[in-house]
């Protein structure tokens, strides 16, 4: 059981915020979580229920999965999600899915990626036809990734929507794949899509922020090879994935999702070094090129992200000294040649 510092971090910077609850009232119809058992999708549907109650809105909140995790399935259904097991790839059992309005695209495939090269694309390009063609009379959000963005200078503003991607490796390529077939279905079925880009969410378990400051805290070396990096917190960016279903267009519009700074990885380091109380040594010297995403358009619709990089770094320090609970699945934001 975790202490009550740790349930009180958690409810303060898990609530629905003034800006969510405005949008989510002009949101009309049902909503489905397509992968909702990731890293993202348990919190994001709480959080649209946790609204959805503020606001007294009686709408159906489904929430599909495989479900091999029975745990997670019940904590879903205790929130309020109506779970369906389902195996998306079962073409007969997606079509058994009810019609909603609204689709949040959560599923892929990454880590493994090397060595199931045939299941990465399957789940990353073929699913999302069958999807798009499924739920061709709603409106979808679909998750993708920085990763499908080229490697750019350090001293660049980072790489937005404008500028054609570059994916290195199977599972960025495969990445960009969904982006084009989900385009495809909204130019042929007129189906309203904006298609999510999102550079490196971060929470109380998992994130950049955390495995540095694990590293940190365990007196472990840091790997400065790739120096620099974009994060936002993961409630902002959950916030933002749904408030965007109304930011939907056909074509699909396509939208960077990160925070405001690119952020130096020994900056932060030494940062959580101070509030863990560690000494922190580094190894290897700093490419001058990384993975790097410019939001600005995010944050023109938006507005910044409501918890910044300071309060990121109280929250990762303060949830380690009080021995929070982690996923144990790393991000591998170091990883320059897309094997993952």
């Amino acid at each position: 059981m975790e202490n009550q510092i740790l349930i009180d971090l958690e409810k303060k910077y898990t609530r629905p915020s003034a800006d969510f609850l405005a949008d989510l009232k002009n949101i009309d119809g049902d909503f489905v979580f397509l992968g909702i058992g990731g890293k993202m999708g348990p919190s994001m549907a709480k959080l649209l229920i946790d609204g959805l109650n503020e606001l007294g809105l009686p709408r159906k909140v489904y929430g599909v999965s495989r479900f091999s995790d029975k745990t997670g399935r019940q904590y879903l259904e205790s929130i309020g999600v109506e779970t369906i097991a389902c195996d998306l790839l079962d073409d007969a059992a997606l079509q058994q899915l009810p019609e909603v309005k609204n689709v949040i695209y959560l599923a892929g495939f990454k880590f493994g990626a090397v060595g199931k090269e045939d299941f990465t694309w399957a789940m990353n390009t073929y699913l999302p036809g069958r999807v798009a063609d499924k739920f061709k009379n709603s409106r979808i959000v679909a998750l993708s990734s920085g990763n499908v963005l080229p490697f750019v200078p350090v001293t660049s503003a980072g790489v937005d929507e404008e500028i054609t991607p570059e994916p290195i490796g199977e599972y960025a390529q495969s990445t960009l794949g969904r982006e084009r077939i989900f385009t495809y279905f909204s130019k042929l079925n007129n189906t309203p899509t904006l298609l999510y880009r999102l550079n490196y969410a971060v929470d109380f378990r998992y994130g950049v922020i955390r495995e540095i400051a694990k590293q940190v805290y365990n007196e472990q070396p840091i790997d400065l090879t790739s120096n620099n990096v974009n994060v936002i917190w993961q409630h902002d960016a959950n916030e933002i994935a749904i408030r965007s279903l109304l930011h939907t267009e056909a074509p699909a519009r396509v939208l960077n999702v990160t925070g405001p700074e690119i952020l130096s990885i020994k900056w932060l380091a030494e940062k959580l070094a101070q509030g863990l109380g560690k000494e922190v040594s580094f190894v290897n010297e700093p490419e001058n090129t990384a993975l790097l995403n410019n939001a600005a358009a995010c944050h023109r619709l938006f507005g910044f992200p409501k918890v910044g990089i300071l309060e990121i770094i109280d929250i990762t320090v303060r949830w380690i000294l009080n021995d929070g609970s982690e996923f144990g699945k790393e991000t591998h934001f170091q990883e320059r040649k897309g094997k993952f």
